[in-house]
């Protein structure tokens, strides 16, 4: 089993940063990439970025383009979202997952809710 654990939500003025944290454990393996969705209230949940094993490879929604930027630390086993210029429809609970085998996300955080004021 894999384990993810966020952290670093809470509220923020519009216009704010936030940096997110996951701590993964368990039976992970090299190579698997890692990503950041989120979920607000009466929405699907969406993708927000995804980085590679390396770190070479980073994806964004069009959304957060140039606002946010994921990285890793395959040493301490951590991914992190930092959020610049957020606003109040970056609010939403976020999850970060973890893709083992290149297939599709198959291990969920609890998440952490992001709260941007207006």
């Amino acid at each position: 089993q894999v384990q993810l654990v966020e952290s670093g939500g809470g509220l923020v003025q519009a216009g704010g940063s936030l940096r997110l944290s996951c701590a993964v454990s368990g039976r992970t393996r090299s190579g698997y990439s890692l990503g950041w969705f989120r979920q607000a209230p009466g929405k699907e949940r969406e993708f927000v970025a995804g980085i590679s094993w390396t770190g070479s490879g980073t994806y964004y929604a069009d959304s957060v383009k140039g606002r946010f930027t994921i990285s890793r630390d395959n040493v301490k086993n951590t991914v992190s979202l930092l959020m610049n210029g957020l606003k109040p429809e970056d609010t939403a609970v976020y999850y970060c997952a973890a893709d083992l085998y290149g297939q599709h996300y198959d291990y969920w955080g609890q998440g952490t809710q992001v709260t941007v004021s207006s």
